[in-house]
């Protein structure tokens, strides 16, 4: 497996990611026992980082994860997020980045992973009440306690992330990214090459719209349809059609459009490490393909004319989500 480095001066995880949110939350029901067979097959195939937030499934996602890396913890790269807060039916209701909370947050997520340390711990947003600085601050505090390797972020700004790299050196940005979303191009990505930070990207298949048959995203308890621009009604057609565009460019070298997507994030930079969230192993299987694929410049102008940066229909996440990000 491939390596990559998180900050200049950071660890080393696998060129893929495994995103593992979906097996507890948001895409409609998951099988647990294939969920854990996913998690044992990317370890096997050499995927260290495991991401993971303490809010998916309200902990169900830890706990899923602990089952799968029981007698594998020396093998994988913990990722998890927290801060956000949820009613019992689900519902977002605030984020909490008090120094505190963080404590307490690493405190139950220690618990529930079945682990004495993180390898990357990272607030999931910003919350607008407190500084990041104090949130970052008290990262650091259990970095230096072992409790924490690494502190990552996750959607912010350029300007958060330079305030938070300025109390304690920031390893990566996670955010989306893909060739549909390509919005950190301008400004962030130049800002995080400055300071030496890496990018883990989700969403490089922007949340299943290229690979997943379109009829999926209105089955009970698939959020998409509802809640995401992208996934609705003429926004939804459009971006079809650039998903086509794709797949006519892939069928060429022979590959799928999600094989090429995750090819073309590879391709953009080695400080770029994209997240697959599978929740199957053929799914898994079809990601890692695209460490197979070599794109020629020739490639990545044919996809830039296919998918024109900005043409994608919609925004990622409703009006409220986006004011969250970015921030």
């Amino acid at each position: 497996m491939e390596q990559r480095q998180l900050g200049k001066d950071g660890p080393f995880v696998s060129a893929i990611g495994l995103g593992c949110m979906g097996m507890s939350d948001f895409y409609g029901p998951a099988d647990e026992t294939e969920s854990i067979a996913t998690i044992h097959e990317a370890i096997d195939r050499g995927v260290t980082l495991l991401n993971t937030g303490d809010f998916y499934g309200m902990g169900h996602n830890e706990m899923l994860v602990r089952r799968a890396i029981e007698g594998r913890r020396d093998r994988v790269f913990l990722s998890v997020k927290f801060g956000a807060q949820r009613t019992p039916d689900g519902r977002f209701v605030g984020f909490d980045g008090r120094p505190a909370s963080v404590k307490n947050f690493l405190s139950y997520s220690l618990r529930r992973l079945g682990t004495d340390y993180l390898d990357l711990y990272q607030p999931a947003r910003l919350d607008p009440a407190v500084p990041i600085e104090e949130t970052i601050g008290a990262i650091a505090e259990l970095v230096k306690a072992g409790y924490v390797r690494h502190i990552g972020v996750s959607e912010m700004s350029a300007a958060t992330v330079r305030r938070a790299h300025a109390v304690h050196p920031i390893a990566a940005l996670e955010t989306e990214y893909g060739v549909l979303t390509r919005d950190i191009e301008k400004d962030t990505l130049p800002a995080l090459r400055e300071l030496g930070a890496s990018v883990v990207a989700y969403g490089v298949l922007s949340r299943g719209l290229i690979g997943t048959p379109p009829d999926r995203f209105n089955t009970p308890g698939d959020s998409r349809g509802s809640y995401f621009p992208r996934f609705q009604g003429e926004n939804l057609q459009k971006n079809l059609g650039l998903v086509d565009a794709l797949a006519a460019i892939a069928a060429e070298k022979g590959a799928t459009a999600a094989q090429l997507a995750f090819a073309w994030v590879l391709a953009q930079s080695v400080d770029i490490v994209p997240l697959a969230g599978a929740r199957r192993r053929d799914r898994l299987r079809e990601a890692l393909g695209a460490l197979e694929i070599r794109l020629t410049a020739e490639d990545l102008a044919r996809i830039a004319e296919a998918v024109p940066h900005g043409t994608v229909a919609g925004d990622r996440y409703d009006a409220h989500g986006m004011r969250m990000v970015n921030r």
